[in-house]
């Protein structure tokens, strides 16, 4: 069996992982709020960035991370389609989760599904992710720990949108933000105590691109996205009532105090 190093650049990787993972999550939690307190092309557009800015976060954190994941005895590439597949199916897969509950009419159920669903679309992209790895030896998984590390993210995923459900200051949001991207992080590295490889030395070339020619382009690129799109939304004016229509208008009161009948000129 290689030996596996998870930190080859130190504290540096982890930390800057559990960075990437708060700031998406904190970023789609907002969005999601913001999107509960609007109705029609309004929530649909605050909804598909809580989903882009959720599953860029998790994805961004998990390729950081493992951005200092190493193997004695053999060097390490990454199928760039079955990568960017993993980026993709992150977006699609917590954005259904992200609409179920943004749409869902009960509550209670729509937490459940949404949270079933985005927490099996964290593991599906991160064990996507793994099925990217090109090395010179076989893979293996201890099925306990991936089992748990499915769990844990099921659990994050449904706890952070209960958090959209319930919170609404931005402390509030800030704080659950910061335990959600715990969690994300607990489930990948659980996810990857669950690996081991057996190195078959091999002199053949390695097909894929370095962690350094193709993932730290792309990371760097999708956590400017989320700084960015982070600025916008700070930026943006809040929704002045929870649902369009709830409150009324200049003109419904004006229509309101004019006779009935009364001609409108």
């Amino acid at each position: 069996m290689g030996h596996l190093d998870h930190a080859t650049f130190g504290w540096l990787t982890p930390v800057l992982s559990y960075a990437m993972a708060s700031i998406g999550a904190a970023l789609g939690l907002r969005c999601t709020v913001r999107a509960l307190g609007t109705r029609g092309r309004s929530r649909r557009n605050w909804l598909l960035t809580a989903a882009s800015a959720l599953g860029t976060g998790i994805w961004t954190m998990h390729f950081v991370a493992m951005l200092g994941f190493g193997v004695t005895g053999t060097d390490i590439r990454y199928d760039v389609p079955l990568t960017l597949l993993s980026l993709l199916v992150a977006m699609l897969v917590v954005g259904a989760g992200v609409f179920t509950v943004g749409y869902g009419r009960d509550r209670s159920r729509a937490l459940l599904i949404g949270g079933l669903t985005t927490g099996l679309g964290v593991a599906s992209m991160h064990y996507l992710g793994m099925a990217a790895l090109r090395l010179h030896g076989t893979v293996t998984y201890d099925p306990l720990r991936v089992g748990s590390s499915v769990g844990i993210a099921v659990v994050a995923a449904t706890a952070a949108l209960w958090a959209a459900l319930n919170i609404r200051s931005p402390g509030a949001v800030a704080l659950a933000s910061l335990v959600m991207g715990a969690a994300v992080s607990s489930m990948h590295y659980t996810g990857m105590l669950a690996v081991g490889v057996r190195v078959a030395p091999s002199g053949s070339a390695l097909p894929g691109a370095t962690a350094m020619q193709f993932i730290f382009p792309l990371a760097v690129g999708l956590g400017s996205y989320l700084f960015l799109t982070s600025a916008f939304v700070a930026l943006s004016p809040p929704a002045r009532a929870h649902a369009a229509g709830t409150q009324p208008t200049a003109l419904d009161e004006a229509s309101a105090e004019r006779p009935a009948g009364a001609a409108v000129r």
